[in-house]
């Protein structure tokens, strides 16, 4: 059988009008064509569809069942051919990010999703909070398309771009001796209780403080250990000890935690975009990487 699409139009525009003349001059032919196209098609599909007389067309019951039929091939392949064109060029389809839990509070990353989300609003957005170490498997084998993650060791299959570098504050109690301190050395906390990252969770904050400190050799008091940031803030909040964090966390505003920047020019974190080198990004992926990367990377979050 070999039936083509314009086959389908012609058929439609005949079935519509009841009239070869009229149904030529809207599909922009000749009557005579038409008509031999029409034939063509009967015999295609072996069935009469229009009962024809000297004075009048009509469709037959089996022309009846075909208008429905050919007009719902028509809408699918124009519904196809339009969520072909929106995916191609990002406007519509699935988008899997994977985030630290600091990535909600660096200015230039929320930005970047507000944008995204103005701009594509069909768009299913996925975003699962994971820390960076626990991103690398789904983004090799892809389950995430994308990831926001802290400078770390990354396997071979994935690729990355900075996305900004932020200054690392250290956190106390308001009643603390430092809280009124403008800056401070890390030799300014190396007695002091800390409230730090259980090293059992895998965060890359862990090893990137950890490694500050002992580049000063600084081996720091840990009275407290939490699996996460905000945790670590709070429990600053009640006076348990001191932390380390990114600049970006000083959104989370509590009136018993101070936030003082730390005097080291070596105490920074980079914040990156991770993806897949083996698997080509979708176009509402390489939407999101270019919003992402668009702002300077020497940008501190906050």
């Amino acid at each position: 059988m070999n039936i083509e699409l314009r086959h389908l139009r012609y058929f439609v525009a005949v079935a519509e009008e009841l009239h070869f003349g009229r149904a030529a001059l809207r599909l922009n032919i000749s009557q005579p064509p038409l008509s031999q196209q029409i034939q063509i098609l009967e015999r295609e599909i072996n069935a009469t569809l229009f009962a024809r007389t000297n004075r009048s067309v009509q469709l037959t019951a089996a022309g009846k069942q075909f208008l429905h039929d050919a007009r719902q091939i028509l809408q699918n392949v124009e519904d196809a051919a339009g969520l072909a064109a929106r995916l191609h060029h990002g406007d519509e389809g699935e988008l899997r990010i994977g985030f630290t839990s600091s990535s909600p509070f660096i200015s230039s990353v929320s930005a970047a999703l507000y944008r995204f989300r103005q701009r594509y609003p069909q768009v299913h957005l996925q975003m699962q909070e994971i820390n960076t170490r626990q991103q690398l498997a789904p983004l090799s084998d892809g389950r995430l398309d994308l990831g926001i993650m802290r400078n770390t060791p990354l396997p071979e299959p994935l690729n990355w771009q900075l996305l900004l570098r932020e200054p690392l504050y250290a956190l106390v109690h308001r009643e603390h001796p430092l809280a009124r301190a403008d800056s401070l050395s890390v030799e300014a906390l190396r007695r002091e209780p800390f409230v730090f990252f259980d090293p059992q969770v895998g965060t890359a904050l862990y090893s990137d403080i950890l490694s500050l400190l002992q580049r000063y050799d600084i081996a720091p008091y840990i009275t407290q250990e939490a699996g996460e940031a905000m945790t670590i803030i709070g429990l600053v909040a009640t006076g348990l000890g001191v932390s380390i964090l990114p600049a970006s966390f000083q959104r989370v505003r509590l009136i018993d935690v101070v936030w003082i920047p730390l005097q080291e020019t070596d105490a920074i974190t980079e914040v990156w975009l991770v993806w897949s080198k083996q698997r080509e990004l979708s176009a509402a992926a390489k939407n999101m990487r270019a919003l992402l990367l668009q702002y300077p990377a020497e940008q501190a979050g906050g």
